[in-house]
């Protein structure tokens, strides 16, 4: 960081932050992706595209802002467990974003 000071926990809230963010927004996007695809769902794949675009970078700005909150925060105390915690809920924010979207309008894939 800068002469004589010290990478902090909060410090590094702020650089993991973002990288786990569209980490796990880049995951959750591949993991629908493979779901639509799989299933036939929507229009084309520019429409498809578009959506996974969108859904991808709101999954992401969740994240990391989940990611900040615990490494910032958290990891102050314990940075061993803040970063479990972290990983754990970015597991479970792709997994419900994945088990809502994947069949939209309650198309049963088959």
């Amino acid at each position: 960081m800068g002469e004589g000071r010290e990478a902090t926990p909060g410090r590094w809230g702020c650089v993991v932050a973002p990288a786990a963010g569209v980490g796990t927004g880049v995951l959750g996007s591949l993991l629908l992706a493979a779901a639509w695809r799989a299933c036939d769902i929507g229009v084309n794949g520019a429409a498809n595209g578009l959506a996974l675009v969108l859904y991808g970078a709101l999954l992401a700005i969740a994240a990391a802002v989940w990611w900040g909150v615990l490494i910032g925060f958290a990891g102050r105390r314990n940075p061993t467990v803040a970063l479990l915690g972290a990983t754990a809920g970015a597991a479970v924010m792709v997994w419900l974003f994945v088990a809502l979207l994947q069949v939209p309008a309650g198309y049963r894939c088959r």
